[in-house]
C-alpha cells in the first residue's frame, strides 16, 4: 500500500527549477494523526552514493537544509492537504539523485516514500 507519494520529479537543464510535492496518505494520518508528526523531509540518493538529508521542516516549521542546497531550495508544508513540497530552484548537475518523501511521527515511526527522479542536464 502506497502511503507516501511524490511527484514532480523529472528533467531540467541546468539553472532550471522544479517542485516536488509528496502526498501524505490518510491511512497514515489516522494511524497516527498529523499532530504527531515529528518532522516531514526530503533526502536524496545519488548512483554510487549514500542518501543524504536535502530539507526538513518540524512541527514548529524550523527548518534545516543540507548546505549544499542552502538559498536555492526551500520546504513547505501544507497541513491542509498533508503535503511537503520542495521547490527546488537554480538546479544543477550535482543534485541529479532520487528525491525522497520522508515522514517522522513523534512515536519514533517512519515513513518513505518510493523516491522520484531528478536529472539536471549541464
Amino acid at each position: 500500500q502506497v502511503q507516501l507519494v511524490e511527484s514532480g520529479g523529472g528533467l531540467v537543464q541546468a539553472g532550471g527549477s522544479l517542485r516536488l510535492s509528496c502526498d501524505v496518505s490518510e491511512s497514515i494520518v489516522s494511524a497516527n494523526g498529523m499532530g504527531n508528526i515529528n518532522a516531514m523531509g526530503w533526502y536524496r540518493q545519488a548512483p554510487g552514493k549514500q542518501r543524504e538529508l536535502v530539507a526538513t521542516i518540524s512541527s514548529d516549521d524550523s527548518t534545516n537544509y543540507a548546505d549544499s542546497v542552502k538559498g536555492r531550495f526551500t520546504i513547505h508544508r501544507d497541513n491542509a492537504k498533508n503535503t511537503v513540497l520542495l521547490q527546488m530552484n537554480s538546479l544543477k548537475p550535482e543534485d541529479t539523485a532520487v528525491y525522497y518523501c520522508n515522514v517522522n511521527f513523534d512515536s519514533g515511526i517512519d515513513y518513505w516514500g518510493k523516491g522520484t527522479q531528478v536529472t539536471v542536464s549541464s
